[in-house]
């Protein structure tokens, strides 16, 4: 393992805004790595689950992710180890533009630089300018000193000339140009209203992985960018080490000893370090898929159903009996059930999706959640997105009443007004499960969802506080 003082060494893959093309060039570079032979390891910045899953495609490493606001430093730090380890170096992506994240600046790919010491390099839309270019890499190399803004790639280049151009613009600032790749319309990803289509439906995902990483081939330095993620890397700083502490496995403590957790592209969304925390706890932990009306394994005593996308499977969701039964027998043998947003929708009573059709969920919850517009005659849906803080309001396998927990929303689902009680879990009246803020500190409310053993809420759950 990488001494604790220092982080492995690393290199994060940036940009000015959202739609510059860094996840594109990042799975190009990672694949490519991979057919010359080099380990490369790979972090993405922020809240993601989608991305995480391309990365480990085109690496054969599973991708961590590492969020600077809502992991504790000993949190963090452990992942950046775990990251590094047995690899020549990392190879991150960053979220958003290089310093969007929470409003005090926590959780961007700017923070995580500055924490982990690794460089940065820019990857810049190159499409409607030219000597242009050059003052959005100036002032993004002198916006943060303390950061290392070791390199730029240029994407979506339309010419020789305007290649030209963009170097020749640059060469003042003395920041290397690492690359300039075309446009090119065989490296656009299919996407859908949370993100890309996920890698596990993308038939032809090696295909695009391997023409990528060709079209790259010529077009960056990946020589150079190497060696750049190879310098020594900084001591981590913001106390990150100072504050090491012998704290509890990241993410949430274990749901139960046994833990059956849903998991197929109606479920995709758990964080593959939370389960790997789980079982360095002593869980043991299986899968089964709700799509493939699967039951969960008769023999937990918890289960997890991660976020994802019911709303596209509703229909099938709610005819695949020997799924929702098993949901239900385990609810009357008090079984610790908990859904996060997509999970949490399908414990409620119905689920309509984006067409106004409703569809019965397993019951569990007093919950009837929909997808509909929220005015007649209008298409558009709304948005929930942020980080939060959740405390605690009850008791439950997730921590004591009073505990703290961070994570994030992000879905166009809302709640319909609903009865207190539920159809198939009537021993109790239902108590909701988390007071939430903001990253602001705003305060949002309670939230969520807990009768008896079972629980839910629209939160992605991160890591603990304190």
């Amino acid at each position: 393992m990488p001494h604790p003082d220092i982080s492995p060494p690393g290199l994060l893959i940036a940009a000015p805004s959202s739609g510059s093309g860094k996840t594109t060039i990042t799975l190009a570079l990672l694949r490519r790595f991979q057919m010359l032979g080099r380990s490369v390891a790979s972090i993405k910045v922020g809240p993601d689950y989608i991305d995480p899953a391309f990365h480990a495609a085109a690496s054969g490493r599973v991708c961590t992710n590492l969020d600077s606001w809502a992991m504790r430093d000993s949190t963090l730090l452990r992942l950046v180890e775990h990251a590094g380890y047995d690899a020549d170096f990392v190879l991150g992506e960053g979220v958003m533009g290089l310093f969007d994240g929470a409003p005090d600046g926590r959780g961007s790919t700017a923070d995580l630089a500055r924490l982990t010491g690794w460089p940065v390099v820019l990857v810049v839309d190159a499409r409607g300018m030219a000597a242009s270019a050059a003052a959005i890499v100036h002032g993004f190399a002198s916006l943060d000193l303390r950061l290392s803004l070791a390199g730029v790639i240029f994407n979506r280049v339309g010419s020789d000339r305007h290649a030209e151009a963009l170097q020749q613009a640059c060469e003042p600032l003395g920041i290397a140009v690492l690359g300039m790749v075309r446009y090119a319309d065989q490296l656009a990803l299919p996407s859908r209203h949370l993100g890309l289509v996920q890698a596990g439906e993308h038939h032809e995902l090696e295909t695009f992985l391997d023409r990528a990483a060709e079209v790259i081939a010529g077009r960056i330095d990946c020589d150079r960018l190497a060696a750049l993620a190879g310098i020594k890397a900084q001591e981590l700083g913001g106390g990150l080490v100072q504050n090491l502490s012998r704290a509890p496995a990241p993410g949430l403590p274990p749901l139960g000893q046994r833990i059956a957790v849903a998991r197929d592209t109606a479920f995709a969304f758990s964080y593959p370090f939370l389960l790997e925390a789980w079982r360095a706890a002593g869980a043991e932990v299986s899968v089964f898929s709700p799509l493939a009306d699967e039951s969960p394994d008769e023999t937990a005593n918890a289960i997890y159903l991660p976020g994802g996308y019911p709303e596209l499977y509703a229909a099938k969701l709610a005819g695949n009996l020997s799924f929702l039964e098993g949901l239900k027998q385990a609810a009357k043998r008090t079984v610790t059930i908990y859904g996060e947003c997509g999970g949490y929708m399908v414990l409620g009573e119905g689920l309509t999706d984006a067409d106004g059709g409703r569809h019965a969920m397993a019951g569990l919850l007093p919950l009837e959640t929909s997808f509909a517009p929220d005015l007649p005659g209008r298409r558009k849906r709304r948005l929930t997105l942020g980080y939060r803080e959740a405390t605690l309001l009850e008791t439950t396998p997730l921590g004591a009443a009073g505990k703290t927990l961070r994570g994030h929303e992000f879905h166009y689902a809302s709640e319909v007004p609903q009865q207190t009680t539920c159809t198939q879990n009537r021993s109790r009246e239902a108590n909701r499960l988390v007071g939430l803020t903001d990253a602001r500190g705003g305060d949002l409310g309670p939230a969520g969802l807990c009768v008896g053993t079972v629980m839910g809420s629209f939160l992605h759950v991160i890591d603990t506080v304190g």
